[in-house]
């Protein structure tokens, strides 16, 4: 390979790279209050009902 198809390479592992560590770095984690998990907690009981309703 010559020395163009090596710095394309680079080129596009370099942005490949950055891409993930970028949304790495943008990515948040969620801090929920008690009263919001528990909501969560009763809607995914009530979806559960409902898809064991439809069996």
């Amino acid at each position: 390979m010559s020395t163009t198809h090596w710095l394309i390479v680079l080129a596009v592992f370099g942005f490949i790279v950055s891409s993930v560590y970028y949304i790495y770095k943008s990515a948040r984690k969620f801090n929920l209050t008690e009263e919001q998990k528990q909501k969560i907690a009763e809607r995914n009981k009530a979806w559960e009902k409902e898809e064991r309703e439809e069996d």
